[in-house]
């Protein structure tokens, strides 16, 4: 199983090592947060696409490379990966989100103080 664990039947992968393999190319990283959260804090790399849009763009999904979802602590992203891997798609969930990402000292951007 390599780099990937599972909780609870859900693969998972630690954020350094998705950081680690998004820097190397080796895998999409795939932000399901709602537009609001987005404000707070993200990540450069990561695109956006909402939970609840997941289902209507997962056309926009990549089969050429592993899926990383992320989320601001694991919940949604667990979801999420649960659906695409339904769909045949080569997906695991980042442990403790966003949260656990910035805890680790990951690179994310947050927005200039007023």
């Amino acid at each position: 199983m390599g780099l990937f664990k599972r909780r609870g039947g859900v693969p998972t992968i630690s954020p350094n090592e998705a950081a680690e393999r998004l820097a190397r190319g080796g895998l999409v990283l795939r932000d399901v947060r709602e537009p609001s959260e987005l404000a707070e804090m993200s990540i450069a790399a990561a695109v956006h696409i909402p939970l609840g849009d997941l289902e209507a763009r997962r056309g926009e999904l990549s089969r050429e490379r592993p899926i990383a979802v992320i989320c601001r602590a694991g919940s949604r992203s667990a979801s999420a990966t649960e659906a695409l891997r339904r769909e045949d798609l080569d997906a695991s969930s980042v442990q403790g989100g966003i949260i656990a990402w910035q805890q680790a000292g990951l690179p994310v951007r947050q927005p200039p103080q007023r």
